[in-house]
């Protein structure tokens, strides 16, 4: 057995097992059998099995919502926010995603940060098409991604990423083609 494993690689081994075996797998004995490690080393880092998942949770909103919210909108041109927008869509662990909704409909306490999730995720979308088509059509193409996302996330049909990502090119052209018609108004006015 490897003697030590990092904060960090307990929560990418969480995120893990539920990608791969749903959140009924998620326990303490898979997540060192995975690790290679003993429950001792787990106890080095964490109170209890309540303090691991209270931080797996925070730890998947940091590094899948708000790290990358953050770089998305950063970029300074719109139009490279869009393909950050959609590159960060593509990135998420749809599996892992879909066990922790699983989980949330369970768990008041993680349903909370789903929804947290779910709301920062949307306004990262209508922060971005806002400046571009307005208030009103961002409000549809924010709802749109996430029910995009979130759908792909709960489906009981083979995951295929190409497919999200079709779907996902389907939303920006459509975008693209409004902000082009608005833009064409405008100057015609």
């Amino acid at each position: 057995m490897a003697p030590t494993a990092s904060r960090e690689t307990y929560f990418e081994t969480g995120l893990a097992v539920l990608s791969s075996a749903g959140y009924g797998s998620l326990k303490l004995s898979e997540v060192c059998r995975r690790l290679g490690v003993t429950t001792g080393s787990f106890y080095h880092f964490f109170r209890n099995w309540a303090d691991y998942t209270d931080q797996l949770l925070e730890f998947w909103f940091d590094s899948h919502t708000r790290v990358e919210v953050a770089e998305v909108l950063a970029q300074p041109d719109p139009a490279t926010r869009l393909d950050s927008l959609l590159a960060y869509g593509l990135s998420l662990p749809y599996g892992a995603e879909g066990a922790i909704r699983i989980w949330g409909a369970i768990d008041p306490k993680v349903h909370a940060v789903v929804s947290a999730v779910d709301n920062r995720r949307y306004q990262l979308v209508h922060d971005v098409v806002s400046p571009i088509l307005g208030d009103e059509s961002a409000r549809r193409y924010a709802s749109w991604a996430v029910f995009l996302m979130t759908g792909y996330e709960q489906t009981t049909l083979t995951r295929d990423v190409a497919v999200l990502e079709w779907a996902a090119q389907q939303l920006l052209e459509s975008l693209r083609r409004e902000a082009a018609i608005a833009t064409g108004a405008a100057r015609r006015r």
